[in-house]
């Protein structure tokens, strides 16, 4: 899994990425090699990931007051029902549109495609974007950038709503893992500029799965 790329490289000044090349966190070593299923292996090998890049000075978005205390970040439990197989359907046709941000700045995105899924029996659809100049990057070259807000926002989860990375599909299908979704970096601090998500990306459910809302005392 990549990680905080996105949502930051679609941050500060023009998205700063992060490093795709981690160690796993080396604490509990045993948490992904015991798990039941390679599914939720795979949410927590993403987990330990995510918090052995906080904890790294040259990459973490934590400024330094809460990173030299940092235990690790406060996610749901690991649920496969989250996992969804979506249909995929590109938008060739859709203009570059200028998204909002926390700050003045707006980044420029097209529709590359809509995803159709469904979750706890109903049907949900969502955009997913692509950033023109973002894909010169080697890398990145077929990313994309889901974000979305759900029931839990303001409570559970950060009130902004959260991103998910997913990478252009070979076909009409993709498979989402909601247990991947991450924060804003600007939840973490107030330096780097990050996408609104758009009123259209809203889910009508509680979406129990990811990471949970940043507790900065």
């Amino acid at each position: 899994m990549y990680r905080s790329t996105v949502l930051i490289l679609l941050s500060i000044g023009m998205f700063s990425s992060c490093n795709e090349a981690k160690k796993y966190h080396d604490e509990k070593p045993n948490l992904v090699s015991e798990a039941p299923t390679d599914k939720i292996a795979d949410i927590l090998a993403h987990q330990q990931k995510l918090n052995e890049e906080f904890k790294d000075p040259d990459v973490s978005p934590l400024p330094d007051r809460f990173r030299k205390d940092f235990k690790g970040l406060d996610f749901f439990a690991p649920d496969t029902n989250y996992v969804v197989e979506a249909q995929f359907i590109r938008t060739p046709d859709a203009a570059p549109f200028l998204m909002p941000t926390t700050t003045d700045r707006k980044s420029e995105e097209v529709v590359y495609a809509k995803v159709k899924f469904e979750l706890h029996g109903k049907p949900f659809e969502l955009e997913v974007y692509q950033n023109p100049e973002l894909i010169q990057e080697k890398g990145y070259e077929d990313y994309l950038f889901l974000p979305f807000t759900d029931l839990t926002n303001g409570e559970e989860t950060y009130g902004g709503g959260r991103y998910l990375d997913v990478r252009i599909p070979n076909g009409n299908r993709i498979t989402i893992d909601f247990n991947k979704a991450y924060n804003p970096y600007c939840v973490y601090n107030k330096k780097y500029s990050c996408p609104l998500v758009p009123a259209v990306n809203h889910l009508d459910t509680r979406i129990l799965a990811g990471i949970k809302n940043f507790d900065k005392k």
